[in-house]
């Protein structure tokens, strides 16, 4: 039976456990479950500390997990990532307060605020800067104001927070961050059918199926706009001047690939929506 690792809480958690839910996987009724046994798709659950998660998988206690790029680094864990699960989004780079810092150089002998002590450290090293991390749990943005360090490292979305505590951003990004399936060391091949569904899963919510009729001397044109993933269906139509063609288009592509069709001689254009698929 697989054992995989998830998310207990925050803002991984919600979107991990969809996921699972639309790949056909059992999941938890209620947040207090730890545990959530799958029989009929022959898969243990085990929700955790996001923090943990690579801990665990890397260690081998666990086959796989659903967590952070950043966790996944900062752990320092044996467990290696397979696949870009594409949600999840997060930034990382330094703040310190207005107009003091505009280098990382500059950080040398200083000490850094941060949450995830291992992934600056191993940045700084490899930008050859040495500095004293301060190990904090979150809020790092206040810890300038209370003397406890001299900048920080945090994620970043907006930089209302870090402006609103008296901060700027200054510095290369330390990191793009997004949930990851990761494996144990040597186990990778056991979550081939569990990467199979999310892959499913990703496609299903970034993609769309186009069906449109376009006259036959613009096919190539067409298929110009909407060329699929591998390479669009064309399909004859009773009208010999006319053929039906069906690709997958990025959902944020919708209107644009229309506009373009439609422009170009297109006709009955329709798109639908995809609740599961296999590429």
């Amino acid at each position: 039976m697989l054992r995989v690792a998830i998310p207990n809480k925050g803002i991984l958690s919600e979107t991990a456990v969809l996921m699972l839910k639309e790949a056909g996987y059992a999941t938890r009724r209620d947040p207090k479950d730890l545990h959530v046994i799958d029989a009929e798709n022959d898969v243990e659950f085990f929700y955790l500390r996001p923090r943990d998660i690579a801990t665990y998988v890397g260690s081998g206690s666990l086959d796989a997990g659903l967590t952070g790029l950043d966790l996944l680094l900062d752990s320092r864990s044996e467990a290696t990532t397979v696949e870009d699960l594409r949600f999840g989004e997060s930034t990382f780079r330094f703040a310190g307060p207005a107009g003091k810092f505009s280098t990382i150089n500059e950080l040398g002998g200083l000490r850094v605020a941060t949450a995830y002590p291992n992934l600056v450290h191993d940045f700084l090293a490899k930008a050859g800067v040495a500095v004293t991390l301060v190990q904090l749990d979150g809020a790092v943005e206040t810890a300038v104001r209370l003397g406890v360090a001299d900048a920080v490292a945090d994620v970043v979305s907006t930089g209302n927070t870090l402006r609103q505590a008296g901060l700027e951003i200054f510095g290369p990004v330390l990191l793009h961050s997004t949930a990851h399936l990761i494996a144990a060391p040597g186990k990778e091949s056991l979550s081939e059918t569990l990467l199979r569904r999310l892959r499913g899963v990703v496609v299903a919510r970034e993609y769309v199926i186009f069906d449109y009729d376009c006259p036959t001397d613009l096919v190539d044109k067409a298929a110009a706009i909407t060329p699929g993933i591998e390479s669009p269906t064309i399909s004859p139509l009773r009208d010999e001047n006319w053929v039906a063609i069906r690709a997958l288009v990025k959902s944020s592509e919708i209107n644009s690939k229309m506009d373009a069709l439609y422009d170009l001689g297109a006709r009955a254009i329709l798109v639908s929506a995809i609740h599961a698929a296999r590429i």
